[in-house]
């Protein structure tokens, strides 16, 4: 997928309301959105909580492992089956979730990213 598909996903905002795993021990801030889809086929979830340590699957990581863990959990998996959640902390800076944008995308994970939805 390339940067500008990653880019333009991002600014259309999911809420996701299925989980992969218990990750409710993080601590995270999501960001907020009026716009709420769910998703299918989740096969991993990438987590970087207000600390901005970076998890996969509920297991503390560095962003030099991510790409080859991601890349063999998605393995096999045909397009459309190939889901990434993005569970980013609203502090979180862009230089921490670039890098993690990049990876999810060299090995053709698609992303949502989980964020809360605004009461209005």
């Amino acid at each position: 997928m390339a940067m500008g598909d990653i880019a333009f996903n991002l600014l259309i905002f999911f809420f996701i309301l299925a989980r992969a795993q218990d990750d409710s021990h993080h601590q995270w801030k999501p960001a907020a959105t009026n716009q709420a889809d769910t998703a299918n086929h989740v096969r991993a979830v990438v987590l970087v909580d207000v600390e901005n340590k970076l998890y996969l699957d509920n297991q503390e990581i560095s962003i030099s492992q991510l790409g080859s863990k991601l890349e063999r959990m998605l393995e096999g998996y045909p397009a459309g089956q190939r889901t990434v959640l993005l569970k980013i902390s609203r502090e979180a800076p862009a230089s921490r979730f670039e890098p993690i944008l990049a990876a999810v995308s060299e090995v053709g994970g698609e992303l949502l990213h989980v964020l809360e939805k605004k009461d209005q």
